[in-house]
């Protein structure tokens, strides 16, 4: 009969690697965050459904679009259309590419805003990430892809031009899916990097988190200027949508919210269910993009 379980040998070397990585002051330099505001969902819809996401997700989340430009923001020849729809409860770096997508592009799943291109991309590497995309200019600044362990791409970028946006109501969790054989090394590799801290190590996280009741998961929550991460280390046996988001969004009431993105367009695919002090579902607005929305049960 299957182990539910994760083994007892992953478990401990992820325990051991976070005990000690949890004694790390909070927030240590150097890191290159610049803050949550700026640190950006890539999202990639066909071109057609670019209108309908705009008005589903600001509808759902409030806030709005800036104008929208047809651009290259590749290193390769390749044109989309581009815009930044910003909310209070986080922020989307929208593209629909108007020709075929290079690779890689398209699996990397944030952007973070740093506030010294070179030293943060060196930064990265020497903490143990693969730059996979080398440094290339974009229309308004720089931009690089980084792989950390897993297989988690995120791209770090620059602007010419210092930008200057509102602080977030509420910060959205960055969701990255890890197997135990991964997990060690990304949490010691991106603590490194961002001078963060593990907040909270829980080994027997409920299933019904990831669509499994029957089930308990390795649930690490790490917080730095970066923002907010949660780590879901499991056996990779996963229904439906889970696994596909990247992205949480804190909401004050959660059902209100999910009234609001169901009239907007998007659907309901998973919940609500209650776990870990927090009310949750998977919802997918127009276009496909997947996203965990969650209100806290407080006191």
């Amino acid at each position: 009969m299957p182990n539910k379980r994760i083994s007892a040998f992953a478990v401990l070397a992820v325990s051991f690697s976070s005990a000690l990585l949890a004694d790390r002051p909070a927030f240590a330099d150097p890191a290159y965050s610049v803050g949550p505001q700026y640190d950006t969902t890539h999202v990639y819809v066909a071109p057609d459904d670019i209108d309908q996401f705009v008005k589903s997700f600001t509808e759902t989340f409030g806030g709005a679009s800036t104008k929208q430009v047809v651009v290259t923001v590749t290193p390769t020849p390749s044109s989309t259309s581009s815009q930044l729809v910003q909310t209070p409860a986080g922020t989307v770096s929208l593209f629909g590419f108007k020709t075929p997508i290079p690779a890689p592009f398209g699996k990397e799943r944030n952007g973070f805003l740093v506030t010294d291109f070179d030293k943060a991309v060196e930064a990265a590497r020497a903490a143990g990430a693969i730059l996979t995309v080398a440094p290339f200019p974009d229309p308004i600044g720089r931009d690089a892809v980084v792989q950390w362990p897993g297989g988690v791409n995120m791209q770090l970028y620059w602007h010419n031009t210092k930008p200057n946006y509102e602080p977030l109501k509420t910060v959205p969790e960055n969701r990255v899916y890890l197997s135990p054989d991964a997990a060690s090394a990304f949490t010691e590799a991106f603590l490194k990097f961002s001078g963060g801290k593990v907040v909270s190590d829980d080994k027997d996280a409920a299933g019904v988190e990831i669509g499994r009741p029957d089930y308990t998961f390795r649930r690490i929550r790490i917080d730095s200027n970066f923002g907010k991460m949660v780590l879901l280390v499991t056996d990779g046996h996963l229904p439906f949508p889970y696994g596909h988001e990247v992205t949480g969004y804190e909401t004050d009431q959660l059902t209100d919210t999910l009234a609001r993105a169901e009239k907007s367009g998007a659907k309901l695919l998973a919940g609500p269910y209650d776990s870990d002090g927090r009310a949750a579902a998977m919802v997918s607005f127009p276009g496909g993009y997947i996203a965990e929305i969650h209100s806290l049960r407080r006191p």
